[in-house]
């Protein structure tokens, strides 16, 4: 995923780039609010993490521009000040997330997480195969017949249709599926895939589980032809 941090404190910008380079995403970093409205205009990011406190403009007007071109980028919002007032008003111009400084790395990373968990499925309906899903509306149907799936189930399920025809480590499923304070196992993820699979083989469509080096399996999402 294409992250951009803005951030015009150095040492927390450095720290912020290797939390997020480590995880494997490209990260661009600006500094100022008019260098990351410039960054905005001239390339797509999955996720923007957005200091308010920024010389020039602040991040909420950069905030403002940015919907107001009618991006679907992710905004975490990252801001020393805990009014609830700067909360809502960052909420109501399009933030999808907000993180109060301090915080820790292990939430920073979380929220991250979750915020692109969301990334790159439509609005509406996408189908794959017999199987349809309704995003908004969290629902998934298998030739036409609902189906109940569990929190780490959808999630699960998103993941992989965000990423048709690519092949997910483990390791990358485990980051993405987490929640704040669990851990997933290699063994937890089989569980998990294991009862997708059946719940929609029926469709058509399946996950593929492909032995790598060192024996690490990874998985595929697509429907069969």
């Amino acid at each position: 995923m294409r992250v951009l941090v803005v951030e015009d404190d150095s040492l927390l910008a450095q720290g912020l780039v290797r939390v997020l380079t480590r995880a494997g995403h490209a990260v661009d970093r600006v500094e100022t609010g008019l260098q990351a409205d410039k960054a905005l205009r001239a390339a797509a990011y999955d996720l923007v993490v957005l200091d308010i406190g920024l010389p020039d403009i602040d991040g909420f007007e950069v905030l403002r521009r940015l919907r107001l071109r009618h991006s679907t980028a992710n905004v975490l919002v990252l801001t020393a000040r805990d009014a609830v007032e700067d909360r809502v008003h960052g909420l109501d111009l399009g933030a999808d997330d907000y993180l109060t400084k301090p915080f820790s790395v292990t939430e920073f990373e979380a929220r991250v997480r979750a915020l692109l968990r969301r990334v790159s499925l439509p609005a509406g309906a996408v189908s794959v195969g017999g199987l349809t899903v309704h995003v908004e509306a969290k629902s998934v149907r298998c030739n036409g017949a609902p189906i109940d799936l569990t929190v780490r189930e959808w999630a699960l399920l998103e993941l992989f249709m965000s990423r048709p025809g690519r092949v997910l480590s483990k390791e990358l499923i485990a980051q993405q599926l987490a929640d704040y304070d669990a851990q997933l196992s290699p063994n937890a993820i089989e569980v998990y895939v294991s009862r997708l699979r059946s719940k929609i083989e029926a469709a058509g469509v399946r996950i593929r589980c492909a032995a790598l080096a060192r024996k690490r399996c990874c998985m595929s999402f697509d429907s069969r032809s």
